[in-house]
């Protein structure tokens, strides 16, 4: 069964716990940490997080978009986070950080940029629990979803199927019920969905449409 995991970006910061009771039927929620640095934009910290973690009806999907993830991101994973997801060009170990982060008690994940080859990763995929193929420039929600990453998605998902891989496969960025059966179709499992899930009357019915069209698309 397709996770859906709707990404706060487009929730109401102001009113976030109404927002969070409203996706109660999400597998995960997805929480963008944005650093200014790594990206050209400023979210949340680890006490914002925090408060998240302990209002939340589901468990949270941490994705830093941060430099120097070796030294801030097993907080997260300390915090509670169900999973810490962490890029691939910003981690001087990814190695160890995963290995850090599973220790803890998070699943562990990486995230690769669209310009990022995802080859690299082929040889280490047991020690990600998830591998994010960002389907936008990570920075800001709302951006239209980039269907050319989608060879390098199915490339990933024929490899994890040829080693026998249990590792999840999540894209983020663009996801709607227009473009999420052609990320299932290339091999995705795990979607991140903003705007399509909070711009809804009824995000609840929305994540259940787009869990069912993934779903039907799975590869």
């Amino acid at each position: 069964m397709a996770r859906i995991n709707p990404s706060i970006l487009s929730a109401d910061f102001v009113n976030m716990q109404t927002d969070l009771q409203r996706i109660a039927n999400a597998d995960f929620v997805h929480v963008d940490v944005m650093d200014n640095h790594f990206v050209p934009n400023l979210t949340f910290g680890p006490q914002m997080v925090e408060r998240i973690q302990a209002t939340s009806p589901v468990p949270l999907d941490v994705h830093l978009m941060i430099t120097d993830p070796d030294r801030w991101a097993p907080g997260y994973a300390e915090i509670g986070a169900a999973s810490v997801t962490f890029h691939l060009e910003a981690a001087a170990d990814p190695i160890s950080l995963a290995r850090r982060l599973r220790d803890i008690g998070a699943r562990a994940g990486v995230a690769v940029k669209p310009a990022t080859p995802v080859e690299g990763l082929f040889e280490v995929l047991d020690e990600f629990d998830q591998i994010l193929v960002m389907t936008v420039e990570p920075g800001f929600g709302g951006q239209s979803f980039m269907s050319d990453q989608m060879p390098k998605l199915a490339r990933l998902q024929a490899e994890a199927r040829r080693r026998g891989s249990q590792v999840w496969l999540q894209v983020d960025g663009g996801i709607s019920a227009s473009t999420i059966a052609q990320a299932a179709e290339a091999g995705a499992d795990t979607f991140v969905a903003g705007s399509a899930v909070f711009g809804a009357a009824d995000p609840a019915a929305a994540i259940a449409a787009l869990r069912e069209e993934a779903s039907a698309h799975a590869h």
